[in-house]
């Protein structure tokens, strides 16, 4: 079977019919309803010398499953971040394992719910899997880039779930305003982060970091001896020695680890089903601030266009 879907290389946005194929045992065929841009899209896309449907945040319609599959049955609902070794969800149908879907949240639209997996992911395993907090955990946590995708859900989640004070970093008064509703207690300006940190408090216990060559030295000074960090990128050349004498801990967080490794871990499932339940609850807000209506070459180029200029607040989303 084929679908329309959105292949793009390094510089060119194409739509083309794309073959799809049966689901796999474990496999979820899904019609996508509205997919969102992350800035691995932008890396992936900036690496390629060859043709690639790309995409990972994705919520939709199920239309078949494969002979295994337990979970789910055609006709529910569903949100899931896909994983980086099988074709991308910027398409109408989508392959996708089923340990890796969670169900999508009642009360939010496709593009709403479509912000949220991957960065809700990432968030949930540096809190809890990484930094191991707890509903009786204290102490600070800073979250550079409060406003981002993926620090809005560390925020949140933080807030609801731990007794952790956050501080967050932002360097203009929207994207501050973003960061303080999604629950950070203080805001500090990530260009100065040394001073402006204790300008609100001494010190802090945890960091999440997706920007981390240039603040190792930064964070050397302002943690706690044996703090922790979480870092989701990778500078080339970074230098960790100056977090040595104060015994501090670097974690890597990637959410493609369990898709890739642990192949039959429903853990992702698991924690997309309770964000779900926390957000139509009410708990948990969607990141969504922009949608483009309809998933072209032209509206694809856009999103990445504004994740790419450093300027984005919340999740870019585009609806099918």
């Amino acid at each position: 079977m084929s679908t329309r879907t959105t292949a793009i290389d390094a510089f060119t946005f194409t739509e083309i019919d794309h073959e799809v194929g049966d689901p796999g045992p474990h496999d979820l065929l899904v019609e996508v309803r509205a997919v969102s841009v992350n800035p691995v899209d932008t890396k992936v896309r900036a690496g390629l010398d060859t043709p690639r449907v790309l995409g990972f945040d994705a919520a939709g319609v199920v239309r078949a499953v494969g002979s295994a599959v337990t979970a789910y049955a055609a006709g529910d609902e569903v949100y899931y971040a896909g994983t980086i070794d099988r074709p991308g969800s910027n398409a109408g149908l989508q392959l996708v394992d089923e340990h890796i879907v969670g169900r999508k949240p009642r009360t939010l639209d496709w593009a709403e719910a479509a912000a949220l997996p991957l960065t809700t992911i990432t968030a949930w395993e540096t809190l809890f899997d990484a930094l191991r907090l707890g509903p009786a955990s204290t102490g600070r946590l800073l979250v550079v880039s409060a406003a981002g995708g993926v620090g809005a859900m560390v925020t949140q989640l933080a807030k609801m779930l731990t007794g952790v004070e956050v501080i967050g970093t932002a360097s203009r008064e929207e994207s501050a305003e973003f960061a303080r509703s999604m629950g950070a207690d203080h805001i500090a300006d990530h260009h100065s982060l040394v001073e402006s940190v204790r300008k609100v408090v001494p010190d802090v216990r945890y960091v999440f970091s997706p920007v981390s060559g240039k603040n190792v030295e930064a964070y050397a000074e302002l943690l706690t001896p044996r703090g922790e960090i979480v870092a989701i990128d990778e500078p080339p050349g970074m230098d960790l020695l100056p977090l040595k004498s104060k015994s501090i801990t670097w974690h890597w967080e990637l959410m493609f680890t369990r898709p890739l490794f642990q192949k039959t871990d429903a853990t992702q499932r698991e924690l997309l089903n309770r964000v779900a339940e926390l957000v139509d609850e009410g708990r948990i807000r969607t990141t969504l601030t922009t949608t483009f209506d309809g998933l072209t070459g032209e509206n694809l180029r856009k999103a990445h266009e504004q994740l790419e200029s450093g300027r984005t607040i919340g999740k870019v989303a585009l609806t099918l």
